[in-house]
Parts: C-alpha cells; sequence; structure tokens
C-alpha cells in the first residue's frame, strides 16, 4: 500500500475516534452526575444547582444532603454501571467503546481529584463525608488498570478497522 492510500485510510479511522470520543464524554459526564443527582434523591437529599453541560465540568449541589456518601458514590458507579449495562444489552463495537472508556474516565476523575485536593471535586467530598480512602483506592485500581485494557484495545480495534 502506499504511503498516500495509507494515509487517506486512516482519515476515516482518526474521524470516527474524535466522534465516538466525544460521544463517550458526554456519556460518561451525562451518567456520572445523574448518578449523584439520583443518589441525593434516593438519599433525601434537595438537589440546589444542576449544570449538565458537556462543555463545562458538570456538576450539582445538595443542600441539605443527609446522606452524602450516597450521593457521592452514585456518581461513579452510575457513571460505570449504565453504560456497562447498555454494552452488555446492546453488544456492539461501539457501545463497548463507550463504556469502556466510561470505566477508565470515572476511576481516573477519583483518582485526579485525590491528588489535586481540590475540595469541590468527588474525592475530598466523599473523604470529608468519611469514605475510606481503601474503598477510593479500591475503585480506582479497579476502574483503571480494566478500564485501561479494555479501552486501549478498543482504540487499536478501531483503527485497524477497513485494514486489508
Amino acid at each position: 500500500m502506499s504511503n498516500r492510500s495509507s494515509t487517506s485510510a486512516l482519515v476515516p479511522r482518526v474521524a470516527l475516534f474524535v466522534l465516538m470520543f466525544g460521544v463517550a464524554w458526554i456519556v460518561m459526564t451525562m451518567t456520572h452526575e445523574l448518578g449523584h443527582v439520583l443518589g441525593g434523591w434516593l438519599g433525601g437529599g434537595k438537589l440546589t444547582a444542576l449544570q449538565l453541560s458537556p462543555l463545562r465540568l458538570p456538576y450539582s449541589l445538595h443542600a441539605p444532603d443527609p446522606h452524602p456518601q450516597l450521593t457521592l458514590w452514585s456518581g461513579p458507579i452510575l457513571g460505570v454501571v449504565a453504560p456497562l449495562g447498555v454494552a452488555l444489552i446492546v453488544r456492539r463495537w461501539f457501545t463497548w467503546f463507550i463504556a469502556d472508556f466510561c470505566i477508565l474516565a470515572n476511576g481516573v476523575y477519583l483518582a485526579l481529584a485525590w491528588w489535586s485536593g481540590d475540595r469541590h471535586l468527588d474525592t475530598p467530598r466523599m473523604l470529608a463525608a468519611g469514605v475510606h480512602p481503601a474503598w477510593i483506592a479500591a475503585f480506582c485500581a479497579v476502574t483503571i488498570s480494566v478500564g485501561y485494557l479494555r479501552f486501549r484495545s478498543d482504540c487499536l480495534a478501531l483503527f485497524r478497522r477497513g485494514r486489508s
């Protein structure tokens, strides 16, 4: 295959990757944040603010929040379980791409939020609410390792599509 034809064959795959990454980002931010909303509601919290724009960092605030651990854990848990459930039902490559991204992204987010220490992010809020650091570390270890291996495989498969 000539250099020109291999480059022209790569362009649609890069475009598809960018599109899929954008869709996966939106799914991840929405399921994660809606998890916080659902957790807060189930715990008897009153939603006082909600930002769901995927172009900004989404957030939800509950006051009062009688069960902040439930509210805070519901975000990353629903952010992993909802896309994974869809992928298990639909069983198409694009649903696995999205689900695997969500697994990785939720773990990376909690790890980076912990490292940053920003009091407005989930992990410092979880620690302040009494979540034991070992639970957060375990969630991060599982989601980052499994998510990385699966999402890397998805990306490699996407870039191999259409090759002779």
